[in-house]
Formats: C-alpha cells, sequence, structure tokens
C-alpha cells in the first residue's frame, strides 16, 4: 500500500488504541472477578478484555464495515471480499501480569492485507508507552508524551544479548527443556515475563531477542510490523515468515537471529 493510504489507517489505529485504554485502566488494580477460559490450564479473562475489545470492534465496523476482524474474546469476522484488509486485535495481551496488577500489559492493533503487514501497534497504558510502524516504516514510540523514532540495536553474538521470554512453562518439555538450556546458557543475561512489553523493548533496542512458543495469531501477528519496521527480524523456528501463531523467534540483529536459528529447527 502507498504510504499516502496507510497514514489514515494508522491514525485510526491510535484512535482505536486511544478508546480501548481508559477502559482497561479502569479496571487495572480493581477488578472484582477473573474467569478462566481453559478447562486445562488457567487461561484468565476479564470484563476489562472484553469490553475493550468490544469498543474496538464497534470502532472498526463503523468506519469500515467492509474489513475483516480477528480478535482474541470474540468470532472472526470474515472481510467483505479476499481484497478487503483485516484488522488483528488482542485487547489484553498479558492478562496475567494484568490480574496481579503488574504493569507489563499491552493492547495489540495490527492490519494485514492478506499475509502481508500494513501496520502494528502496541500500547502499554499502565506505562504510559505506546510503539507503532507501518510497513514502509519507521518505527516510532511515545512515552510520557514525547514521540521519537526507534530502532533495534546492534548484537551478533549470543554472549552478549539479552533474550526475553513471557514464561519459562513454554519449555519444560524434555526435548524443549534440553535446546533451552543449551540457548540460555549461551546468552549473557534471559528475563522472564513481559508479554508484548518485551517485543517493544526489542523494537526500542533495550533487548536483543524474544523466543516463544505456541502463540495465537492475535498474540502476534500485531507485532511483527514493528519488529520490522524497527530493523529487526522475526520469523518461525524454521526460518519463514510469520503469517500465523505458532513457534517464534524475533531479533534485533540478523546476525543473532542466524546464529539461533539453527538450534531452533526441527525442535516441537
Amino acid at each position: 500500500m502507498a504510504t499516502s493510504d496507510t497514514i489514515p489507517l494508522l491514525n485510526f489505529a491510535h484512535r482505536l488504541a486511544d478508546l480501548a485504554r481508559p477502559i482497561t485502566l479502569q479496571h487495572f488494580r480493581a477488578l472484582t472477578e477473573v474467569e478462566n477460559k481453559n478447562l486445562d490450564a488457567f487461561d484468565p479473562v476479564t470484563q476489562a478484555d472484553r469490553d475493550a475489545e468490544a469498543a474496538i470492534r464497534d470502532a472498526i465496523r463503523e468506519q469500515f464495515p467492509e474489513h475483516g476482524i480477528l480478535g482474541e474474546e470474540f468470532s472472526d469476522e470474515s472481510a467483505k471480499n479476499s481484497q478487503c484488509l483485516r484488522w488483528i486485535i488482542d485487547p489484553i495481551d498479558g492478562t496475567r501480569s494484568y490480574i496481579a496488577g503488574k504493569p507489563n500489559w499491552g493492547t495489540l492493533i495490527g492490519l494485514y492485507a492478506g499475509e502481508d503487514p500494513v501496520l502494528g501497534l502496541v500500547d502499554m497504558p499502565a506505562l504510559d508507552e505506546r510503539v507503532w510502524a507501518t510497513a514502509r516504516g519507521p518505527a516510532e514510540s511515545r512515552r510520557l508524551g514525547r514521540e521519537q523514532p526507534i530502532a533495534t540495536r546492534a548484537c551478533a553474538s549470543p554472549d552478549q544479548a539479552i533474550l526475553a521470554t513471557t514464561s519459562p512453562e513454554f519449555f519444560t518439555t524434555p526435548p524443549i527443556a534440553a535446546l533451552w538450556a543449551e540457548i540460555t546458557s549461551q546468552m549473557r543475561l534471559t528475563l522472564y515475563g513481559g508479554d508484548c512489553t518485551n517485543y517493544a523493548l526489542l523494537a526500542s533496542g533495550h533487548i536483543d531477542c524474544v523466543i516463544e512458543r505456541d502463540l495465537n495469531p492475535y498474540d502476534i501477528l500485531p507485532l511483527r510490523c514493528v519488529i520490522e519496521a524497527a530493523g529487526g527480524v522475526i520469523t518461525d523456528w524454521q526460518g519463514e515468515a510469520v503469517s500465523g501463531g505458532g513457534h517464534v523467534i524475533a531479533c534485533g540483529d540478523r546476525h543473532l537471529h542466524a546464529a539461533l536459528l539453527p538450534l531452533l529447527r526441527g525442535a516441537a
């Protein structure tokens, strides 16, 4: 898409984030009820998740009724035809942190034309921070009211890298546990927790690598544009472009990605 076409869409994505922010902040550290969506494991959802996504969906339907919508809390809404764009929404990425009162959660908003990203935005209300990008760049951030361009940092060697992932639970099964031990043993530092804030930190040049497993499309697709526009690389564990969920590696430096990818290929 031409830059002139994406600017109004990016402005609208900001409007969506502005719409969701007061809803999520209203309930943050003031929850009275948390539901579990999964009978086999703890997968929390709150009224804030549902209310924020409902507000975003209503705004999209009003402004772009022909567009598709994929979100976490409600059913997929198909685009009117194959040429129409599709919005990808996660109203609260990091709900576990959200219900625990930790600030590392955010609202993810992405826009795709087929499998190609048009724009991506991560709003982190509790931190008063937002990062965004279009497919043609640049990547930018707003923190405490100040806007500036952002970029990943150079870090080609694992022994100088900071690695982050949301939870060690991703890597507890025997084959994966051994792989994870090998990877983390090479790193300068490994951090746990963070959800979407890890990708924002990578795009901003503060950490170097994020590795995760079993993601849903709405967990990662809005982040792809931000990582790539900031100068990073994000793929699945086979080195293919991220077009859905699954296993993901994102690096700020392509040389670091090339060094780690052979370890991940073939892993379950």
